[in-house]
């Protein structure tokens, strides 16, 4: 029986199996199928055994096949595209790491352990782990070239490079793949979050749909619902998303899909509902520690502000992302801890100068922290190289408009801002950035309104600005009564005195609706007669993908 896996495993070392493995890894597949018939037969030698001395059952009982282990667990995970838990992962890179020791021309076997190192960097904020993981890609190559058939590789950098933010070169490495085999599924992925990080939604949609077609399942259900939050359609990724969750088979999937639905309530502003989801998630896996961020981020909004600080000291301790520790150096400020943020905002700034060496882009943290808290001219040189990169998704976007407004730019920021909000993703900041520019502006109508967005649609998106933007909204005062008559509706006619004629001689006849007349004659007139409103924004958008595009597999 396998030991029971660690809650939180140690990363392993480049060259000895990690600690919370197997003391002896799964051999290669050759010989673990050798001794899976050895198991076998010894397993059918004790039945007879046994049935020697008591009575075996009539029927055609087949016994339990063996538990996988952890190395098992995780192949299947990655053959079925779904996450592995952090332990398999590390019994995989352990497993891995001793065979390419003996066969280093295993193109394959570097493959996987260079994908694998890949994701571990990217699940444990290690980016120590993402040269490793290059190296052994490179490797790979170097026995099997890409144009030979390897394009594992060739999808794995294209991993790698999205762990490192650099979505152009994911993008190249998807679409050489497709190219080349475009019924191979394991390009999607690649090419989806490349697209998304690009802001190239429309490309990022049709990928998720062909990966809908060649991989059902839970995979596919849970990037169609992160394609419908993208373009705004809140019912379908939260419908498609809990489908995700109530098939996923195994606890890191099921952790993965609950965590997603914690985001989807926390974004519409229910955080006790983001709560609920968060703890779930935590529950089926213990070592799923986005939700541990996410649980602090929704107690936050709460005003659970000791249990927030709780968890976040503990995320940002065993999985160190820049954002992370951001949020919780913001927590402190809202708080009047100025001590405590200040020590964050310096840690945040030494994550970012072991990212830059690690080759990891995070300069759309680094600018957020810039614009907010330190040089917003500097933010602006950020994410003018990223626009010119063209890395310009809805992230890009806001924050290039919101840099520019603190750097004292405005009239330039309103397009950027104007460009966030309108790529559908409702994201309450989006929405009191572009508010918060337009009040500078003098445009006061527009800025209250979607001050007003901004917090019907998460009061508590921020602990620092969703203050500020109730304070700018109360700023802005009521809109002034009245406006132009045609657009008031028109009051009921005044009732006539007593002796007084109804109209004057040149007026047209007043009809009186007859006694007999239905009840909902007036009612129907009224309805003929009222002017049709203007058609939403979303009813003018192209029509949606089905839901049902990408279902489990029965």
């Amino acid at each position: 029986m396998d030991a029971k896996p660690q809650q939180n495993p140690e990363p392993p070392p480049s060259t000895l199996p990690p600690q919370g493995a197997t003391s002896v890894p799964p051999p290669p597949a050759p010989m673990r199928t050798t001794l899976r018939r050895a198991a076998f037969g010894a397993v059918a030698g004790a039945v007879l055994v046994a049935g020697a001395v008591i009575a075996v059952p009539d029927g055609d009982e087949v016994a339990a096949p063996p538990t996988p282990g952890p190395v098992a667990r995780a192949e299947a995970a990655a053959a079925a595209g779904s996450p592995a838990s952090l332990s398999d992962l590390t019994a995989l890179i352990g497993d891995r790491q001793k065979w390419v020791e003996t066969h280093p021309a295993d193109a394959p076997s570097w493959a996987v352990l260079g994908s694998a190192y890949a994701e571990w960097g990217r699940r444990s904020a290690d980016t120590a782990y993402y040269a490793r993981a290059e190296q052994a890609l490179q490797r790979s190559l170097a026995a099997q070239p890409g144009e030979r058939g390897n394009v594992r590789a060739w999808v794995g950098l294209g991993a790698l490079a999205n762990a490192r933010n650099d979505f152009l070169a994911a993008k190249k490495w998807g679409e050489t793949v497709r190219a080349r085999q475009p019924k191979d599924w394991t390009a999607y992925p690649v090419l989806i979050d490349a697209y998304n990080g690009l802001g190239e939604y429309a490309a990022a949609a049709r990928a998720t749909e062909k990966f809908g077609t060649l991989r059902k399942g839970v995979p596919a259900l849970a990037r169609t619902s992160e394609m419908y939050r993208n373009q705004g359609w809140r019912e379908d990724a939260l419908a498609t998303a809990q489908e995700a969750a109530d098939h996923a088979g195994t606890p890191a999937a099921k952790a993965a899909a609950l965590h997603r639905l914690g985001d989807l309530a926390a974004e519409r502003g229910e955080p006790a509902e983001a709560l609920a989801q968060y703890d779930a998630a935590l529950r089926t896996d213990r070592g799923h520690l986005a939700s541990l961020a996410g649980r602090a981020r929704a107690l936050a909004a709460l005003d659970r502000t000791d249990e927030a600080l709780a968890d976040y000291r503990t995320v940002t301790t065993k999985l160190p992302r820049p954002e992370y520790v951001l949020e919780l150096a913001e927590l402190y400020e809202s708080l009047g801890l100025d001590g405590d943020a200040r020590t964050q905002y310096a840690r945040l700034r030494d994550l970012l100068t072991q990212a830059r060496t690690a080759g990891v882009d995070e300069s759309l943290t680094e600018a957020r922290f810039e614009a907010d808290h330190g040089d917003p001219e500097a933010a602006v040189e950020l994410m003018r190289t990223e626009w010119a990169a063209q890395r310009r998704s809805a992230a890009v976007s806001d924050t290039l408009a919101w840099s520019l407004h603190r750097a004292g730019r405005s009239e330039e920021a309103v397009q950027y801002a104007e460009r966030a909000v309108e790529t559908g993703v409702r994201d309450a900041s989006y929405a009191y950035h572009l508010g918060v520019i337009e009040s500078s502006l003098g445009q006061d109508g527009p800025a209250r309104g979607h001050l007003e967005e901004a917090l019907r649609t998460n009061p508590g998106f921020s602990p620092l600005a969703a203050p500020l933007a109730q304070e700018a909204l109360d700023a802005l005062g009521e809109p002034e009564a009245g406006g132009p008559a045609a657009m008031q509706p028109p009051g009921p006619e005044p009732a006539q005195e007593p002796g007084k004629p109804e109209r004057g001689a040149g007026d047209e006849p007043r009809t009186e609706p007859s006694p007999e007349a239905s009840p909902g004659a007036d009612k129907e007139t009224e309805k003929e007669t009222r002017p049709e409103p203007a058609p939403s924004a979303s009813a003018s958008a192209a029509p949606r993908a089905k839901p049902g595009a990408a279902t489990a597999a029965p």
